[in-house]
Parts: C-alpha cells; structure tokens; sequence
C-alpha cells in the first residue's frame, strides 16, 4: 500500500481503497519503535474533515497517552496484535472501568467501544500492540480535553511517578 509521511508517526493512505496487510503492519511497529512518543498510525481517512476516521494504530508498551475525553465523539477499538487494557476514569481519576482487550483468540475481548465523553486511556499490555481504530470527524483538537488529574505528555519525570501510582490503582481495581 502506498502512504503519504505527515510526519514520522502519521502516514496516510494514497487511495480511495486502502488494504492494510503484514507488511504495513510491520512498517506501522518499526516506525512506532523509532518514535520518540512510540507510536505510529496510518490514517484510511484522506483528511481531517471526512466524517469517518479510521485509523491502524501501532503503540509501544513505554508509550504514555495522557487520559483525555472527546466532546462530541465516539471511538472504538478492534485489537489486531497485542494487548492493551483501556481504562475509564472519573472526574477525579478515579478507575470506574477497566477492559482488557486482546486480539482474536487471546480469550480477551478484541472490541471496545465508548460513545460517552469520559476521561479515558490506554495502557499497552504486550511489547507493541496494534489496533484499528473508529471515531467520528471531522478532527478537532479543540474536541479533546486533557484530563487535569494527569501529567502532559512532555513531563516525563511526572509521568513516571503518574504510571508507578496508576498501575497500583489498576492492581486495587482488579481485586
């Protein structure tokens, strides 16, 4: 498949028809390796004004995604390769909610779905986890606010001590 660069982490399809394969799968984890963020997408969508946006996301296990919620959006995952837990949060970054997903035959579920504006991330469960992902456009930075209870992704010491305390609240939540 032919993708344009954006930049080293966005790569976008060429084609009104976009088939992703192993190739590309592969390209998309090296890429999100190299990343300093460590991950990687290839849009199936031409632009960030189509009502549709469809995305392969390759993530690493040391990438941080701060919580944040979508006004207005709805997302969901299928899980390609890996694993990951999404982890819905209260206004107060409490843990209301955590799902494991996996891909297809893993005994995990492969799908999930949110379609209400609540603090949400992502905690990579395998080395690289690759998935396809679903939201409604068009994209708007404006429409995706930042959870105040968690660190910005340039902080990286206060990253740290942020996933050392949340991988303790995820321990307390399974119990």
């Amino acid at each position: 498949m032919n993708f344009r660069k954006l930049s080293p982490e966005v790569f976008v399809a060429d084609s009104t028809i976009v088939a992703v394969g192993d190739s590309d799968i592969d390209f998309l984890k090296e890429c999100a390796r190299k990343n300093p963020r460590k991950r990687a997408r290839i849009c199936a969508h031409i632009n960030n004004d189509d009502s549709l946006h469809e995305m392969i996301i390759a993530i690493t296990s040391n990438s941080y995604i701060q919580p944040h919620k979508h006004n207005g959006k709805s997302e969901s995952f299928h899980v390609i390769d890996g694993y990951l837990d999404v982890l819905i949060f209260d206004e107060c970054g409490e843990i209301t909610n955590l799902i494991e997903l996996g891909n297809i035959g893993s005994g995990k579920c492969s799908f999930y779905r949110l379609s209400e504006s609540l603090y949400h991330t992502i905690i990579i469960r395998s080395e690289t986890v690759v998935f396809h992902e679903v939201t409604n456009g068009p994209f708007s930075s404006v429409d995706t606010q930042k959870a105040p209870f968690a660190p910005d992704e340039e902080n990286l010491d206060d990253i740290l001590i942020y996933k050392s305390k949340l991988m303790e609240k995820i321990a307390n939540f399974k119990r």
